[in-house]
C-alpha cells in the first residue's frame, strides 16, 4: 500500500513517517476518522513502512519481498481484526482468521469501504458483527508469540468501536503493556464509542474528512471522468470518498435511503389531526424495521443529515448545502422551511435515541413508530419569534 495511493492526510502520513524514522513508534495508536477518509489503508501503509524497512517517506524502498507480501494482506506479521457473525460458512464462534480471503477481496475492491459494505460483502446485512471475546483471546494468542521473521508484530483492529465489553477488557492489558516490538493499530469512525479504559491507553491520530479539490482530483485521475462531473459529485460526497465512488457507479443506498425519508416525512406531515394516517406510519416502520440493524442505524443517520441539510438550506448557507435529491418531485426549498432553530434540537435528539435504541436491540418497529409519532408534532412545530 503506497502512502501516494492515499487521498490527502499529508499531515497524518508526516507524522507517522517520522515517528518510524525517528524510532519513537507508540505501541497503540487509535485511528480516528470520519467515513470514507482512508484510515485503514493509511494504518496498512504504515504497518508496511515499519515492517519492510522502507524509507525516503514511500513503501517501494524497502525489502521488496516483503512489500510484495503485504500488497496481497499475506505476511505473517501482519494481523487484523474485524467485526463478524456468523454466516452458512461460519456457524459457531466467527473470528476474523476464517474471513480472511474476504478480507482481501473487500480491500482490494474497495480499501475505502465502510461497515454496511463489509457486510455487504460477507451477506450479513441483517445481523450485527462485533468484535467478541473470541476474537480478543485469538489477537493475545498472536501477539505473545514471536514474529515469524524477527523484527515487528503488527495488529489492525478495524472498527475498534464493536469490540464488546468482555473482548475490550481482555485486551487492556495487552493494550497497556504489550511484548516487545508489538504495534496495535486500532481504527475507528466513533471515538466516543470507544472505552475510556482503552481511549486512554492509546495515542489517539485524527484524520479529517477530504475536501472537495482532492475528492475532485482523485475522480479525474482515478476514475478518468471530466472535470465538470468531478466538481458536482466531490460537492455531494461530503469528504467521503466510498461515497463518491458510489454516487459515480451508482451504487449507493443513498437513493433508497432518499425514497424511504421522503415518503416518511410526507406521510407524517399529513397524520397530524388524521389518525387514518398512522397507519401509513406503522406501514412504513414495519417495512424499515424489515431491514437489518445496521441498515436502519445507516438510514437514521442519513436522516440526521437530510435535516442538517434543510436547516442549512433554510437559513441560506446555499454554500454548505451538498445535497441534491434524486426525486424530482420533491424540492428542499419548500421542505427547508419546516426544519428550524424550534424544532432542530428535538428532531436531532429523537433520532439520536433512535439509533441508540437500535443498536441496543430495541424493538425496531416500536422504536421507529415512536420516532414517526413525535416526528408529525415536530414537523409542525412553528420557530420561536
Amino acid at each position: 500500500m503506497l502512502f501516494s495511493n492515499i487521498i490527502d492526510q499529508e499531515t497524518v502520513k508526516k507524522q507517522l513517517i517520522y515517528s518510524v524514522e525517528r524510532n519513537r513508534i507508540p505501541h497503540a495508536q487509535l485511528f480516528v476518522a470520519p467515513k470514507g477518509t482512508g484510515a485503514l489503508p493509511l494504518a496498512i501503509a504504515y504497518a508496511q513502512y515499519i515492517l519492510c524497512n522502507n524509507s525516503d517517506g514511500e513503501n517501494n524502498t524497502g525489502d521488496q519481498v516483503c512489500n510484495t507480501k503485504i500488497n496481497n494482506l499475506s505476511h505473517p506479521d501482519l494481523h487484523f481484526a474485524f467485526p463478524v457473525a456468523t454466516t452458512d460458512k461460519v456457524k459457531r464462534h466467527p473470528v476474523s482468521d476464517f474471513f480472511l480471503e474476504e478480507w482481501r477481496q473487500f480491500i482490494n475492491d474497495n480499501p475505502y469501504g465502510d461497515l454496511l459494505s463489509w457486510y455487504a460483502h460477507l451477506g450479513i446485512e441483517n445481523k450485527q458483527g462485533q468484535i467478541g471475546v473470541d476474537e480478543a483471546e485469538a489477537i493475545v494468542k498472536k501477539l505473545i508469540l514471536k514474529s515469524y521473521e524477527g523484527g515487528y508484530k503488527v495488529m489492525i483492529i478495524w472498527m475498534a468501536e464493536k469490540l464488546n465489553t468482555a473482548a475490550a477488557n481482555k485486551l487492556l492489558k495487552l493494550i497497556e503493556e504489550p511484548p516487545n516490538k508489538t504495534i496495535l493499530l486500532l481504527v475507528t469512525e466513533s471515538e466516543e464509542q470507544i472505552i475510556s479504559t482503552i481511549l486512554s491507553r492509546c495515542q489517539i491520530v485524527k484524520l479529517n474528512p477530504l475536501s472537495e479539490n482532492h475528492i475532485k482530483e482523485a475522480l479525474i485521475a482515478r476514475e478518468h471522468i471530466t472535470e465538470n462531473e468531478a466538481v458536482k459529485i466531490a460537492h455531494q460526497a461530503d469528504g467521503n470518498w466510498n461515497k463518491a465512488r458510489n454516487i459515480l457507479h451508482n451504487s449507493t443506498s443513498d437513493e433508497q435511503f432518499e425514497q424511504w425519508f421522503i415518503t416518511w416525512v410526507r406521510t407524517a406531515f399529513k397524520a397530524k389531526g388524521n389518525a387514518a394516517v398512522i397507519q401509513e406510519l406503522i406501514a412504513w416502520s414495519d417495512a424499515i424495521a424489515s431491514n437489518g440493524r445496521e441498515v436502519q442505524k445507516s438510514f437514521l443517520n442519513y436522516c440526521l443529515q437530510f435535516f442538517r441539510q434543510a436547516l442549512l438550506k433554510n437559513y441560506t448557507a446555499d454554500s454548505l448545502v451538498f445535497l441534491e435529491p434524486y426525486t424530482t418531485s420533491f424540492d428542499l426549498d419548500k421542505f427547508a422551511p419546516f426544519v428550524h432553530s424550534g424544532n432542530i434540537m428535538e428532531i436531532t435528539k429523537e433520532l439520536n435515541d433512535a439509533i441508540y435504541h437500535i443498536e441496543r436491540n430495541g424493538n425496531a418497529k416500536i422504536i421507529l413508530l415512536d420516532l414517526s409519532i413525535k416526528l408529525t408534532r415536530l414537523l409542525h412545530q412553528k420557530e420561536a419569534v
